[in-house]
């Protein structure tokens, strides 16, 4: 009897946040949609190998898309504290559909070229950089703070469950029909989104009073002062800097593995995203079931996402090779949302969006550094190919870890143990209350005004 009830309780308990109808609105937009930004990565990366055979090019375009996260996420995290979050994901959504769209047309026609997928990426990245801070500090207005630990890793559940469908479906559409039906599918999948985004019943999210406005600059200081100032906070940056420069750059390492290393084609790419996405999936599940991470379990899973990325470098067998993706998705997810909550938690409300920003720049603003390093080496050690692309991986595994260990150091260093418990909701009066819906209300129909 014990056992019959155990498995529902585990259930609702790992996906209780859906029962707010905002992010459950949100929640299952972001699945359909990830799964077509997830299938156009897939078929993007093997477009470029497939106009250039070059590993530099590919690198390059990666580079390319996230060279505006590293510009600009400070500013996107502004803006996500400036801006109400709801119309700004709107906008950046509908621009992501266009761009989708656009490659589906001219990939469709033939007129195609690399410098024309190089200036998407550049559109693309500038979006991300505005989107990422803002959809991140939207998660605690639309659950609040009892259930934002769940929320952030349901949040991670629904990238890597897209990660596992979104190649295998590339894979079949690329066979069954071309390159240029996952780009539409992807275009299609935005409306999803976009509908649940404008399906939200405003009253019921947990709006907070905007911050002063002061000058972009003294509002980048404050964000950059406090992160500084923060012990536990700049343990998270010192690691997810270094994963996220030389650990996640799998858009670039996995078409490079897969077509050098292991002499195969579209399908197994799918394969390697999808035990990757499997993983990170099960990790989703479990960090949802646990609730708040400690720096303790940051730190561990980090450490062993740098060991089993060394070991990918080192693997020549497909089932090795996914067996090891499985393992580093699991244990990089477990590191991501442990990061993502705890910075959430502890964050005061009204720097929640520029703290974000960094966040998105420190993990996805670095990804153009390791992205043109990955495709460098791949070309350039030991005469490039499959040497080239094995000693490629472990090299930016170690220096992954010495950023794991930089943040042991400073975490050791500090005694930068930070308070676990969820932050009460901000004191705030209502009149202030009242204040915030009415401005929220007012930028709703005139974003100008912000």
């Amino acid at each position: 009897m014990k056992a019959r009830h155990l498995a529902p309780h585990v259930f609702f308990r790992a996906f209780r946040s859906l029962k707010n109808r905002n992010y459950r609105l949100f929640w299952f937009g972001q699945l359909i949609s990830l799964t077509g930004t997830w299938m156009q990565d897939v078929a993007l990366g093997w477009l470029v190998l497939s106009l250039t055979d070059s590993a530099v090019a590919l690198g390059l375009t990666m580079t390319i898309r996230f060279l505006p996260a590293l510009l600009f996420s400070l500013h996107g995290g502004v803006l996500a504290d400036r801006l109400p979050k709801r119309r700004t994901l709107l906008m950046t959504q509908s621009t992501q559909f266009v761009v989708a769209l656009t490659l589906g047309v001219l990939t469709s026609t033939g007129l195609i070229t690399v410098v024309i997928i190089y200036v998407l990426a550049g559109i693309r990245g500038i979006v991300d950089a505005i989107e990422g801070p803002t959809r991140q500090a939207f998660v605690p207005e639309m659950v609040g703070t009892a259930d934002l630990s769940n929320a952030v890793a349901l949040n991670s559940t629904l990238f890597n469950g897209a990660r596992i469908t979104g190649p295998a479906i590339a894979a079949g559409v690329i066979s069954a029909f071309s390159i240029a039906a996952c780009f539409y599918l992807n275009a299609a999948s935005f409306a999803a989104v976009i509908g649940g985004l404008a399906a939200m019943r405003l009253q019921e999210l947990h709006l907070m009073p905007r911050p002063s406005r002061d000058k972009l600059l003294t509002q980048l200081r404050e964000g950059l002062r406090y992160a500084r100032s923060t012990p536990g906070v700049m343990v998270i940056f010192l690691v997810m800097a270094a994963i996220g420069a030389f650990g996640y750059n799998f858009q670039t390492t996995l078409p490079l593995v897969t077509k050098y290393v292991l002499s195969a084609g579209a399908s197994t790419l799918a394969l390697l995203f999808s035990s990757m996405g499997a993983g990170s999936v099960l990790a989703g599940l479990v960090a949802a079931y646990r609730g708040r991470p400690s720096q303790r379990l940051l730190l561990a899973a980090a450490g062993s996402f740098v060991v089993l990325l060394a070991l990918v470098g080192l693997s020549r067998w497909r089932a090795a090779t996914a067996a090891l993706l499985f393992a580093a998705g699991f244990t990089g997810v477990l590191c991501m949302t442990a990061a993502n909550t705890r910075l959430q938690l502890q964050v005061p409300w009204n720097l929640r969006g520029r703290v974000m920003g960094i966040y998105v720049l420190l993990f996805v603003g670095t990804t153009p550094i390791g992205a043109l390093l990955c495709g460098f080496l791949a070309d350039h050690v030991g005469g490039g190919g499959a040497t080239g692309v094995r000693a490629t991986i472990v090299i930016t595994a170690g220096l992954c870890a010495l950023g794991v260990i930089a943040a042991l150091a400073y975490a050791r260093r500090t005694a930068a143990v930070t308070s676990d418990a969820a932050l009460p909701e901000p004191e705030i009066s209502e009149k202030a209350r009242q204040r915030a819906a009415v401005s929220t209300a007012d930028l709703e129909k005139d974003p100008g005004r912000a």
